[in-house]
């Protein structure tokens, strides 16, 4: 009774603003209880018991069931990549560049972000359906009652899980990429793989390599977070997991970009 008329008194208190005042106020609430959410993960994260056999069933859920579709999305990017750039390269005299330029661009930008985008479609709208079912048919209410925290054994272990799995599925993207641009530029001109390989990695360093990978693993966070936020926060029946799932799905999406420019900028100041 009283979150329902709490809940009344936000939304008239918000009909007395003009429309740009009142999506400010709803803006700035859901950061406010996306803040909250983050202190209740964190103090139930770091507190035994630990839920190790639900922890490996969302690293095989959310982590090896997308492998496939990160993989496919992998090959298609290097195949792509190869097809745009060796027309570019040869019009400028500068064909004998392809590798470098290939295994430069998926392994930097093209890999890590395909990856959180496409893991973002299939993972975050999976746990906002999931737990936006559970939240309105009142399971997670009937695990509180029973003393399970949810915030521990549903929402840790897929945040955690997603941080763990993305750099790894990134490096599966990056591995098919590379792959499948050789295949496609060796149709087009034939070149052992051992001299495309040692082409493109001739001038890759590790700084090239392990700072795009694991920013991979922020996109992870995002994808657990805001899933799980906003299937927690579900209401409204069979309507509101609809709603939880879209959010869910368009919420990551756009955070992994804007944080993609933060990170890409960060990396350049500290691995220059």
């Amino acid at each position: 009774m009283a979150s329902s008329t709490a809940a009344d008194f936000r939304g008239a208190r918000k009909t007395n603003y003009p429309p740009s005042i009142a999506f400010l106020i709803r803006f700035f609430e859901w950061f406010g209880e996306l803040g909250v959410f983050c202190f209740k993960l964190l103090r139930s994260m770091f507190l035994p018991p630990y839920e190790g056999g639900e922890f490996a069933h969302q690293l095989d859920e959310l982590g090896s069931k997308s492998l496939p579709l990160v993989a496919l999305a992998g090959a298609a990017t290097g195949v792509v990549l190869s097809l745009e750039t060796r027309d570019s390269l040869v019009s400028f005299g500068a064909k004998s560049l392809l590798p470098a330029l290939l295994v430069v661009s998926i392994i930097k930008e093209s890999g890590p972000i395909i990856t959180g985008l496409i893991v973002s479609g299939r993972v975050a709208a999976g746990i906002g359906a999931e737990l936006g079912a559970m939240k309105v048919t009142e399971q997670i209410d009937a695990m509180e009652a029973s003393a399970v925290d949810p915030y521990k054994f549903l929402v840790a272990t897929r945040v955690l899980a997603c941080v763990v799995m993305l750099p790894l599925l990134t490096l599966a993207a990056d591995f098919f990429g590379i792959i499948f641009g050789w295949v496609t530029n060796t149709l087009t001109e034939p070149i052992s793989f051992r001299l495309f390989i040692e082409n493109g990695f001739k001038n890759v360093m590790f700084s090239d390599f392990l700072p795009p990978t694991f920013k991979t693993a922020v996109f992870g966070m995002i994808i657990g977070l805001v899933g799980c936020f906003q299937g927690m926060r579900a209401h409204g029946g069979t309507e509101g997991v609809e709603r939880a799932a879209t959010s869910s799905v368009v919420l990551s999406s756009l955070f992994i970009i804007l944080a993609d420019v933060v990170l890409v900028r960060l990396i350049q100041v500290f691995f220059p």
